[in-house]
């Protein structure tokens, strides 16, 4: 049997195989009532005998309850972790341009949904709580006397208990009316002990105007405050004031509330708890000035009173570890007329007015970074730690930076290459020489010679270091294992290493693969893919597209599917890097082109005799059938059931166990009596009609036959 490589009839194969499978297509408020109970009779001292009477009810108000969603909002997704300035400084990703999209600093606080900051209301009250319409006290007493009672404070500021009659409440605190109430029940009786806590809290309407983001009336919490309220209406717009929220209450302004105290400080003493009827109003905004770049929180920041430049970087959370302190560079507005730039610095700014100065409406200051300027050299090569090593220029030796490196390497070489760059009038200059290390590292000043700037060191390793190559062999030897090799070494050697072949060796059937061979078969499947995918997929919308008929659309868009899954079988394809070689005894292998010499990484698999034969393709039973010595590829299609309907019989080829491809042709390569080897498989392919897209396909028939001998796989059109 003659054996050739033949792409076309390995195509005819293929397709067979591809086209015998079929197409597959792929926090609610809850209101109750407390009934009161009536005191017992009782006989107090020096008081005469009291009738328990019910406490007067009266309706009660819907206590102020934070409105929930009906359904709950999607999350937020978490903002990526943008890396920091100084983060990208130490990454070497730093900009060297200095940012100027800053914005006014604290109003992105009130992005954020009102409820964020809603005061809870199932929490205790302080003892400045201030009692008030609408509100309702609870009342246990138990002693010698024993009842509850909840009441709501009516409109006009009055609660109703029994025997103790009506009294008014309102504008107490908490703690002037848990007093009030003791006091009161201790003018009827004696020996008791009670508890006064609040029940639902009142709402209470507040407004908010001027240059706010939604000014108008609200009604909130009793325990709001006027960080709430600000939530509330949106806070302040861009033109609205952040150092100078003005409450006026009853036609005074009781507080002025800066802001800036509550982000820059946390200082939250001045957001005092709201009343019926206050007013929150925000003025304009004061005079604005930016600062941008190498601060910690660049923005543009509202100013108050008197501010220098070095108030403005503390307010921006100081200087970053990487600003440039000597320079600064300011923009001013002059007149409101014309911008003007001036530079300055930030040495012993502290200390000197004149860079400390006074900031006016509009300036916007600039830090920039430090300068990138380190004296380094690169060391490189056969070194315990090769780096970047920084030196000073002119003055540390070669010996230095070795020593800083943790020293030559055992299989370093004497010889290392010294790369400087000199820069000129006419442009750089590089220049290469040689050291002596030995020498270096002996102080001889002709080689442990003085570094500049930018210096590249190479040490080299001795000649052709390569500490240990392997290779492995495996199957039917003796000693299967991986194995050392040295150079020049040859495949007979390693067999012979290993003890030779055993028994049961099958010779004809070994796998030999390489590496590097299967690195380079893998990007010829890779490159093919590529090609094939904008080949096939190019006008595959638009044949669908352009298709007159539904039957006609339908079809094309089925073709388009089996052209995805072919590129989506083929992207999955992997090289094996097998050389297909004919294994011989070690003796007579020693004298032949087969006898390769050995590579990193080597593999050689020596199988036992598998005494079958593989039919696949257009029969009618694909299967392995057991192994006749003396028999023909017929015999074997026989045993399969025979050529199916669609069968290419001219065109059937073997894959021999070896790795080699031939000809399945009675008259002409194989003889008139083909002989089948055991590890065999015989391809029977269909005729290539039935897949018409694929006769358009330039190529195919070479890739095709790549792909099944490289990687050892058949595609399948599905």
């Amino acid at each position: 049997m003659k054996r050739q490589n033949m792409p076309v009839v390995i195509l005819f194969a293929l397709l067979s195989v591809l086209l015998h499978s079929s197409f597959a297509v792929a926090a609610d408020g809850t209101q109750f009532s407390v009934t009161p109970m009536t005191i017992p009779a009782l006989q107090p001292s020096d008081q005469p005998k009291a009738e328990s009477s019910p406490a007067r009810s009266e309706p009660l108000p819907v206590p102020y309850q934070e409105k929930k969603p009906e359904k709950a909002p999607a999350p937020v997704p978490a903002a990526p972790d943008e890396k920091s300035e100084f983060e990208k400084y130490i990454s070497g990703k730093a900009s060297t341009t200095t940012s100027l999209d800053i914005r006014q600093f604290g109003y992105d606080l009130f992005d954020k949904p009102p409820s964020t900051f809603a005061p809870l209301q199932n929490v205790p009250v302080g003892p400045d709580y201030v009692v008030g319409p609408g509100d309702t006290i609870k009342i246990d007493v138990w002693g010698r006397v024993e009842g509850n009672w909840s009441v709501a404070v009516d409109t006009d500021g009055n609660i109703s208990l029994p025997k103790t009659g009506v009294f008014g409440v309102t504008g107490l605190t908490f703690k002037e009316l848990k007093e009030l109430l003791h006091k009161e029940f201790s003018k009827y009786y004696t020996g008791f002990q009670m508890n006064v806590s609040m029940g639902p809290l009142r709402a209470i309407r507040v407004y908010v105007v001027g240059n706010a983001q939604r000014p108008g009336a609200y009604t909130i919490s009793s325990l709001s405050t006027i960080i709430n309220a600000l939530f509330e209406s949106g806070g302040p717009s861009k033109t609205g004031s952040m150092r100078d929220f003005q409450v006026k209450r009853n036609g005074k302004t009781v507080v002025r509330f800066d802001l800036y105290d509550f982000l820059l400080k946390g200082d939250k003493t001045r957001d005092i708890r709201l009343m019926p009827e206050d007013v929150i109003f925000i003025p304009p905004v004061g005079p604005l000035a930016g600062i941008a770049g190498n601060v910690k929180t660049p923005a543009i920041y509202e100013l108050k009173g008197e501010i220098r430049l070095l108030d403005l970087i503390r307010m921006a959370g100081g200087l970053t570890g990487n600003a440039f302190k000597g320079r600064v560079q300011m923009q001013r507005i002059e007149d409101h007329q014309f911008r003007t730039l001036f530079e300055g610095d930030l040495v012993d700014i502290e200390k000197n007015p004149e860079k400390n100065f006074i900031l006016q409406d509009g300036d916007l200051a600039k830090i920039f970074t430090v300068l990138d300027s380190a004296s380094t050299v690169t060391l490189t090569g056969a070194v315990a730690y090769p780096g970047e090593y920084g030196i000073k220029s002119g003055e540390t030796r070669v010996k230095e930076v070795i020593s800083l490196a943790g020293g030559l390497l055992y299989y370093t070489s004497n010889q290392a290459e010294v790369t400087r760059v000199t820069v000129t009038q006419s442009g750089p200059r590089t220049e290469m020489f040689m050291i002596d290390l030995k020498k270096a590292m002996a102080d001889d000043p002709n080689n442990n010679v003085p570094l500049q700037m930018n210096d590249y060191i190479f040490l080299r390793s001795v000649p052709e270091w390569n500490l240990y190559r392997t290779v492995t062999i495996a199957g039917e030897v003796r000693y299967p294992g991986a194995y050392t090799i040295k150079k020049g070494e040859t495949l007979s050697s390693l067999i012979d290493r290993a003890g030779g072949f055993t028994d049961r060796a099958y010779l004809r059937g070994a796998i030999f693969t390489r590496e590097r061979v299967r690195e380079q078969q893998q990007r010829q499947i890779d490159e093919v893919a590529a090609r094939l995918e904008r080949d096939l997929l190019g006008s595959a919308t638009s044949q669908v597209s352009t298709a007159s008929s539904t039957d006609e659309a339908r079809l094309a868009q089925m073709e388009v599917e089996q052209k995805r899954a072919f590129i989506k079988q083929l992207k999955t394809v992997h090289a094996k890097g097998r050389i297909a070689l004919k294994l011989l005894p070690v003796e007579q292998l020693k004298a032949t082109s087969y006898d390769i010499e050995l590579e990193q990484g080597d593999t050689l698999t020596v199988p036992s005799d598998p005494k079958t034969v593989q039919v696949i393709g257009a029969v009618y039973n694909q299967s392995a059938f057991v192994h006749e010595k003396y028999e023909g590829f017929d015999h074997y299609v026989k045993l399969a059931g025979g050529y199916s309907t669609n069968a290419d019989d001219g065109n059937l080829y073997i894959l021999q166990a070896n790795g080699f491809a031939a000809k399945a042709d009675g008259g002409g390569f194989l003889g008139t009596q083909t002989k089948i080897g055991s590890g065999d498989t015989i391809v029977v392919p269909e005729k290539l009609e039935r897949v018409g897209w694929m006769r358009n396909i330039k190529d195919i028939t070479q890739i095709l036959y790549q792909i099944a001998v490289t990687a050892g796989v058949l595609l399948v059109v599905r």
